[in-house]
């Protein structure tokens, strides 16, 4: 006899139960409907790309957590590592088309190579949702309305959106004279909210010297308000800058909308990636925060000029599926379920087969999920797989039954049985039971 195999995946990969997927699906169907609303279309592009379109405007550390390789005919591919990158390649494919403005919502898998831990894995679901075709402040409003409703749509209200502007945060480490390590002053402003203001202002430090890293940690805390916020950046890099003032004229309008208590202007949004050009945003759960943000993004307004001449400016944002489902467990969001039918067709004749399944059919027609036990066996076994499946109500159709015309319907969480029904009126007790 050969050898078993072990069926284990790799660290960072994991499989999906019934329970956990159907919880998954419904996140996406309520996000979905939500997208809708705002008239956004759906898309989809390759797992693989050219590892040229998917690295020629990372950047940072993601070049080294992306899963490349040569395939069999010899080309340079790689597993899209976001959905941003291969939706910039997207636009500039199918610009002739598409309408401009154009908005999209993209739910799928990406794969990164990077380190485990909690709600961040290696292969991970992003659902990514932009407006692509104008550099308007309405986009980039719109944007952060569509982040509040999306949460909202899934009870997390009790969230805040941190929004900062790279141009802004960019011409502040100009006027410091620090041009050529804006980079790695961006990256270690980043990770501030990880590694804490004591190690932050230690790698500012070996940066720029401790002056300097002492009016970096200045301008990029939050101050008591949005307005004490943006008048401090305003100070800074003078009020004619173009990323104040489309800070002021979204700080504006989400007063006027009655909803600026969900957003907090932080200088210290950064975001790491190469290809952000204005406004930026993450977004915290106040009853979570150790979890990191669940939605984040920003304004690329070149990010499409590797594949393209023409101007694509956009602006959209990212929702980490993963992180999202651990902290809605964490917070007993989103119930439960395992995607059981609500009635089991008890399989008790042989011949009688071919009515158990039209009796399913039925109450599928009714709008009850039904499905038929597939052989006869002991009804302790069959109650047994419906209590397992979460499926709470049974229908009975025996020899005794087929002699009198009727059905019964047992309720298997309180064990009572409804007797002498018909079809219909089975259907009819199912709906009101499961109220």
């Amino acid at each position: 006899m050969s050898e078993l195999i072990e069926p284990r995946i790799p660290k960072g990969f994991r499989d999906f139960l019934p329970e956990r997927e159907t919880r998954r699906l419904a996140l996406l169907h309520s996000l979905g409907l939500v997208f809708e609303r705002f008239g956004y279309a759906p898309i989809d592009t390759p797992v693989l790309e050219f590892a040229e379109v998917l690295l020629g405007k990372g950047g940072g550390d993601t070049d080294k957590e992306v899963y490349r390789f040569t395939d069999h005919g010899g080309r340079d591919v790689a597993m899209r590592y976001d959905l941003t990158v291969p939706f910039a390649r997207f636009m500039a494919a199918h610009i002739a088309e598409l309408p401009l403005p154009f908005r999209r919502w993209h739910a799928a898998k990406a794969w990164r190579g990077e380190n485990t831990q909690r709600g961040r894995y290696r292969e991970f679901m992003q659902v990514d949702f932009d407006v692509v075709g104008t550099d308007a402040a309405s986009a980039d409003l719109e944007i952060l309305l569509l982040m509040r409703e999306t949460l909202n749509a899934l009870g997390m209200d009790r969230s805040k959106v941190h929004v900062g502007h790279r141009g802004v945060f960019n011409a502040f480490v100009g006027s410091l004279g620090l041009e050529k390590s804006s980079v790695e002053v961006l990256r270690t402003i980043d990770k501030r909210r990880k590694v804490g203001d004591d190690k932050t202002a230690e790698m500012l430090a070996a940066l720029a010297g401790d002056e300097k890293a002492r009016r970096i940690l200045a301008f990029t805390g939050i101050e008591g308000t949005m307005a004490a916020t943006l008048a401090k950046m305003r100070e800074t890099v003078g009020a004619k800058d173009p990323g104040i003032m489309r800070l002021e004229e979204l700080a504006r309008c989400l007063e006027e909308l009655g909803c600026a208590d969900r957003f907090v202007l932080d200088p210290s949004i950064t975001r790491g990636l190469d290809y952000y050009t204005g406004i930026v945003f993450e977004t915290f759960l106040l009853d979570l925060p150790d979890i990191g943000s669940v939605c984040s993004g920003g304004r690329y307004n070149d990010l499409a000029s590797l594949y393209t001449k023409q101007s694509l400016p956009g602006v959209g944002a990212s929702i980490g599926i993963d992180r999202l489902m651990a902290a809605m467990e964490e917070l007993n969001l989103g119930g439960g379920g395992a995607g059981a039918p609500a009635v089991l067709v008890l399989f008790l004749e042989e011949a009688l087969l071919g009515r158990y399944h039209g009796f399913a059919q039925a109450l599928r027609a009714a709008g009850l999920a039904a499905e038929v036990y597939p052989e006869k066996k002991k009804l302790a076994v069959q109650f047994a797989y419906a209590e397992k499946r979460g499926t709470p109500l049974a229908l009975v159709y025996g020899a005794d039954e087929a002699a009198a015309g009727t059905v019964g319907l047992k309720d298997l969480r309180s064990r009572e049985s409804y007797d002498g029904l018909s079809l219909p009126e089975a259907a009819a007790k199912a709906r009101e039971l499961l109220r």
